[in-house]
């Protein structure tokens, strides 16, 4: 099997962040700046879920579209972590010959192979990252340093729980999939130290977060360390994905359903 040269892997790297999460770091980049020279950061303002039209059925279009299509990275990094060995291997194997090679969602421990220690590790996660966020963010929101945060500004439907549980499940996947699981097997094969990997990996995951200020790009970045630490030790990605989803479930459908009533909409 040939193994692709650094060259190759860096390539690969550069065009699935710049179809993904590294072109979202970019453009965070650019609304902080915009943000800055307009005002102070303390008087901004950043909306995480939007309404993109007036009209109910066209507004759950565009959000199922945007979900879609953003977890089509997601399959580009899985196809090029799965061996084409493994691809051999399932067509020629006979039953229960599973071959000796691995699929991605094998090596990012992307799966449910373990569903229960998953969910506890993903709620203990959860609730390790989630409780300093709140005071990282009001720290951030005292120091100006950080904008307004607004999770939810969709229109009250009957599908937006849905839309908003379903698009938390959509940053989870895509940011611990590429961020935590491609980019340390990527880092790892360009010879970088775990080290290194861990803290390139988390600067990106609060690259994409500098929209919403300096306090968001802080808490990411901690939260990045502390997930790639845990995937370096465990070599599973599903933990990450829960405790993610999670944060952003509470976040999202949280505000949308009592925000406006204790005065943050």
């Amino acid at each position: 099997m040939l193994v692709p040269s650094r060259r190759r892997l860096r390539l690969e790297v550069w065009i699935v962040l710049g179809l993904s999460l590294g072109q979202s770091a970019v453009y965070s980049v650019v609304q902080l700046l915009d943000k800055m020279t307009r005002a102070p950061l303390a008087e901004g303002t950043s909306t995480l879920n939007r309404s993109q039209s007036t009209r109910e059925y066209f507004d759950l279009t565009y959000q199922l579209l945007d979900i879609i299509f953003a977890l089509v990275p997601v399959l580009l990094v899985l196809y090029f972590l799965t061996d084409q060995r493994f691809l051999t291997d399932q067509r020629q194997a006979g039953p229960g010959d599973a071959g000796n090679s691995r699929s991605a969602f094998q090596k990012l421990g992307f799966n449910f192979a373990r569903p229960g220690k998953d969910l506890l590790q993903g709620i203990g996660l959860a609730a390790l990252i989630g409780i300093p966020s709140l005071g990282l963010y009001a720290a951030g929101r005292a120091l100006g340093i950080t904008t307004a945060i607004i999770p939810s500004a969709l229109d009250a439907y009957w599908w937006t729980v849905p839309v908003l549980i379903l698009s938390a499940i959509r940053h989870a996947v895509l940011e611990e999939v590429i961020v935590v699981g491609y980019l340390l097997d990527r880092f790892g094969k360009f010879g970088w130290s775990t080290p290194l990997a861990i803290a390139a990996s988390s600067v990106l995951r609060g690259s994409y977060h500098l929209y919403q200020g300096f306090g968001p790009f802080i808490g990411n970045a901690v939260m990045g360390v502390v997930f790639a630490w845990l995937y370096t030790r465990t070599r599973r990605v599903m933990p990450l994905v829960i405790a993610h989803a999670l944060l952003d479930i509470v976040a999202f459908v949280g505000f949308s359903l009592f925000g406006k009533a204790v005065g943050l909409g």
